[in-house]
């Protein structure tokens, strides 16, 4: 009993119990993505306008991609207080809105509104530097599949859901609001505690156990797509909508057994070296470290920290070493992926949050609009580990630039949106199959991007900069171009049946043309990024055709 004691708590503060952690964490970090299912209920509730709730889009974009203050916050604290900080905001947003749209409170302000959906999505940035930059610094040499995994995993949180939901609260989507208030939150603080930074270990096995997880996340992915047709098709009872939810569960738990068997793997390989007599060699493998290398880094550091980072500003290390913020900030690469990030982010954003009203104006009823956001969510999950797992195979095998997979992936979205712009019989569904793939391989391959080009020092606060232009982006295609010419095109129906805004609550357009324009204007906007992108590519090519990854083996001592 002694010894299985012991090794629970290995096991539970090992780095793969730590991963098992962060997976359910992010499956709970994608609320933001299920605006398109709970925002008719917003707009009907308060008496929005499409630019009104177009404008409370944004600020939840805002909320959701500015998250300099968890990366600042994660630089002097421990990953537990990010995580609660994270886990009482999240509460606190999604509640007050839960409370308005439910009319528990009097009817509050559209800024108030914007506030409260501000706070509720800022909270899954404090998910992702808890646990995302944690997992990251925990596997370097493995970043682009864990990156791929965990957002892979917030991607699917949509569809996650939407399953639990259906099971407690039944078809009442003002419900999700609540269930979106609580669960992640809950996840957040039972795993608070588990999810830290621990020494990098290079294990042999370390990316067949990566592909473990793979196989059980797209069997999951599956799984959600089918039981989304099989949902439009069948009439499903409450019980057997909680029997769905139960499947979900398993195969959310699944990955434990992974961690569990790779930790009592490492826990057996350590006692049977704890056998063997000590030498000053095998104390030096301990550490991981070769000393030559050891005492050349702790030389480097100590010249770095005698220098003011505003003094380097212009002074940049080479792509690949630790810059600090300011470098990395005022760096020509950032701004270019900033550029890329403003088109390709910002459009597909606009996308995302629109697609119920896109839905809606065809003439498709509220069950397959429903269907429309879940195939966003499962195809967001494809496009995230098909982002992490073959940029970096490509990567490693052919040493293919990480950026020139991005501009074939914005290539890829322009498609999905001339889809919408086009509508024709089931165009919807492949635009929504096309946009959540594209939507979801973008943020991994940004955030991989970073670490690999400006170091993983101060990568908490780097890769929380570097989404910052995509709710820019999203305020001027959303809120200044979709939605003031969706309003333009339905004010245009009202007075074609003699009637003006004041008669109606709810201004509603419907037909093909009301979103053709906008989505056109977004086709172009992506095309442009796309071109940027390739900027990147050019001046990354020689970074890119180098190993990368070897200063990282020559830290843990490997040849």
């Amino acid at each position: 009993m002694g010894g299985a004691c012991k090794f629970a708590l290995h096991a539970v503060d090992g780095r793969w119990f730590s991963v098992f952690a962060s997976f359910l964490i992010m499956a709970g970090a994608g609320a933001t993505y299920l605006f398109g299912t709970y925002s008719k209920d917003i707009k009907a509730t308060l008496g929005y306008d499409q630019t009104t709730l177009n404008l409370l889009g944004f600020f939840k974009d805002l909320g959701a991609n500015v998250g300099v203050l968890s990366g600042l916050l994660a630089e002097v604290t421990p990953t537990w207080f990010v995580l609660l900080v994270g886990s009482a905001m999240n509460f606190s947003g999604y509640f007050m809105i839960w409370l308005s749209v439910t009319q528990r409170i009097a009817k509050p302000a559209v800024w108030q509104m914007c506030l409260y959906i501000c706070i509720g999505a800022n909270s899954q940035n404090f998910a992702n530097t808890g646990a995302l930059v944690t997992c990251v610094k925990n596997f370097p040499e493995s970043r682009g599949v864990m990156l791929g995994m965990l957002k892979g995993f917030v991607g699917l949180s949509g569809a996650i859901f939407t399953q639990f939901y259906l099971a407690i609260y039944g078809t009442d989507s003002k419900s999700l609001i609540l269930l979106i208030a609580w669960l992640p939150a809950a996840l957040s603080v039972v795993f608070a505690y588990t999810v830290r930074e621990r020494k990098p270990e290079r294990q042999p096995n370390e990316l067949k156990v990566f592909y473990q997880f793979l196989i059980v996340s797209i069997v999951l992915a599956l799984f959600l797509m089918s039981m989304n047709i099989v949902e439009k098709l069948v009439d499903f009872s409450k019980a057997a909508y909680a029997g769905s939810a139960t499947v979900v569960c398993v195969m959310l738990f699944i990955p434990l057994i992974i961690a569990i068997k790779e930790d009592w793997i490492q826990w057996n390989l350590k006692h049977h070296e704890g056998m063997k007599p000590a030498t000053e060699a095998t104390a030096e493998k301990k550490l991981d470290i070769n000393p030559e290398v050891k005492s050349e880094i702790s030389g480097e550091q100590e010249e770095k920290v005698q220098k003011s980072c505003f003094l380097t500003i212009y002074n940049k290390p080479p792509r690949g070493e630790d810059y600090t913020i300011l470098q990395a900030l005022l760096s020509i690469d950032m701004l270019i992926l900033f550029a890329a990030t403003f088109c390709g982010l910002g459009a597909s954003l606009t996308a995302v949050d629109n697609l119920g009203q896109i839905g809606e104006s065809i003439g498709y009823p509220a069950k397959t609009i429903k269907s429309f956001v879940s195939l966003v969510s499962i195809w967001n999950f494809f496009g995230r580990v098909f982002a992490g797992f073959v940029s970096e195979s490509l990567l490693v095998r052919y040493k293919m630039p990480r950026p020139l997979m991005m501009t074939f992936v914005l290539l890829l979205a322009c498609v999905g949106y001339l889809l919408i712009a086009f509508p024709f019989s089931g165009s919807v569904y492949v635009a929504s199959v096309i946009t959540g793939f594209s939507f979801g391989a973008q943020l991994p391959l940004l955030f991989a991007i970073i670490s690999e080009l400006f170091g993983l020092k101060y990568y908490s606060t780097l890769f929380n900069c570097g989404q910052l232009a995509s709710p820019l982006g999203s305020y001027i295609l959303n809120v200044k171009v979709t939605g003031l010419l969706y309003d333009n095109e339905a004010v245009k129906e009202l007075a074609r049946k003699g009637m003006d805004r004041s008669a109606v609550k709810e201004l509603v357009c419907i037909g093909a043309q009301c979103f053709r324009l906008p989505f056109i204007i977004l086709s172009a906007v992506t095309f442009f990024g796309a071109l940027i992108s390739l900027i990147l590519v050019m001046r990354t090519r020689k970074f890119y055709s180098s190993d990368i990854y070897k200063k990282f083996r020559e830290i843990h001592g490997v040849k």
